[in-house]
C-alpha cells in the first residue's frame, strides 16, 4: 500500500539481545524487537527491561509481543508502549475483543483460525502478516514446503488470502520470514514474487537478507522508465489507447504507478 512507511525489509532482533538493537535497525528499514519465539520464558522480564530502556527510533521499530491471552500479555504491552507499533503472533478473533489502545497492530496471522478471521481482522488493525510454520503446526502438519523449497499449497493459499484480506481493507500486507539463511536466491525469487503481487514488505531473520530484499522490492531503471512513458502519455488519452505496442487501460496505469511510487522508497 501506498501509506506503509517501514518497509520493504523488516528484521526481527531477539528481545533479550539488546546489544543487537542499534545494529539491526541501523541495517533494516525496521526492527522487529520479538519478545516471542525468539526469547526463552526465564528470559523475557530481562527482555522487557532492554526494550523500555533503549535508545532507538520509535518510528522505525515494532515490537513482536506474546500472544493474546498469554501470561506475558500485559508486561508485554507496557514494555512496548513507548514505540507505538506491535505484532501480535497467533492472532485470531480473539484478538478483536483484546485490542489495545494506543498502539498500531499488526496481526500475525498463522494458524488455521487467524487466516480463516484476516479478513475481519484487516478491519481493525494496521496491517496483516502471515507465518507459514505456525500455520501447518496448527494443521497437524510437519512441513510447510517441498523437497525443492516451494510452499506446499496450504501454505500458499494462507499467503494469498491473507493478501487478499488485506488489499480488501486497504492495510498493507507483510510477507513471512525465508527461514533458510544461506538460500538467497530462494529468498529472492520469493521477495521478487511478494513485490510484484502487492505485498508491502517482507520480514527477515538475517541482515544478509536486508540488501536481497531491498533489492526484489526496488524496480529496475528500465521498470521505471517504461511506467513513466506511459503515465505521461496517459495524460493525453481518454479511455483505452495503444502505448508502444501494447494496450493500456485503467490496471496497467495502476501498475505503473506502483512501480514509481516504489522507486521512491
Amino acid at each position: 500500500m501506498a501509506g506503509f512507511t517501514l518497509g520493504p525489509a523488516l528484521l526481527f532482533c531477539p528481545a533479550d539481545r539488546p546489544d543487537r538493537f542499534a545494529k539491526a535497525l541501523e541495517r533494516a528499514d525496521a526492527v522487529i524487537l520479538d519478545l516471542e519465539d525468539a526469547v526463552a520464558p526465564e528470559n523475557r522480564a530481562a527482555a522487557r527491561e532492554a526494550i523500555a530502556a533503549a535508545d532507538l527510533d520509535p518510528a522505525r521499530v515494532i515490537v513482536r509481543v506474546n500472544e493474546v491471552g498469554s501470561s506475558d500479555w500485559d508486561a508485554d504491552l507496557a514494555a512496548a508502549a513507548r514505540y507505538g507499533t506491535i505484532m501480535v503472533p497467533k492472532a485470531d478473533r480473539g484478538l478483536l475483543d483484546a485490542m489495545p489502545a494506543g498502539f498500531d497492530v499488526i496481526a500475525l496471522c498463522e494458524s488455521a483460525a487467524g487466516v480463516v478471521a484476516a479478513p475481519e481482522l484487516a478491519t481493525r488493525v494496521s496491517a496483516l502478516m502471515w507465518g507459514a510454520e505456525d500455520l501447518v503446526a496448527s494443521l497437524g502438519g510437519t512441513s510447510s514446503r517441498y523437497a525443492d523449497g516451494t510452499y506446499r499449497d496450504v501454505a500458499r493459499t494462507a499467503r494469498a488470502n491473507v493478501l487478499l484480506a488485506a488489499g480488501a481493507a486497504g492495510i498493507p500486507a507483510i510477507d513471512t520470514v525465508h527461514l533458510d539463511i544461506d538460500d538467497l536466491d530462494g529468498l529472492r525469487a520469493e521477495a521478487e514474487d511478494a513485490a510484484a503481487s502487492g505485498f508491502s514488505a517482507t520480514a527477515c531473520i538475517h541482515p544478509s537478507h536486508v540488501a536481497v530484499i531491498r533489492e526484489a522490492y526496488a524496480p529496475t531503471a528500465e521498470q521505471v522508465a517504461w511506467a513513466t512513458r506511459v503515465l505521461d502519455a496517459a495524460a493525453g488519452e481518454e479511455g483505452v489507447f495503444r502505448f508502444e505496442g501494447g494496450m493500456v487501460d485503467g490496471p496497467v496505469l495502476r501498475h505503473a504507478a506502483a512501480v514509481v511510487r516504489r522507486s521512491l522508497r
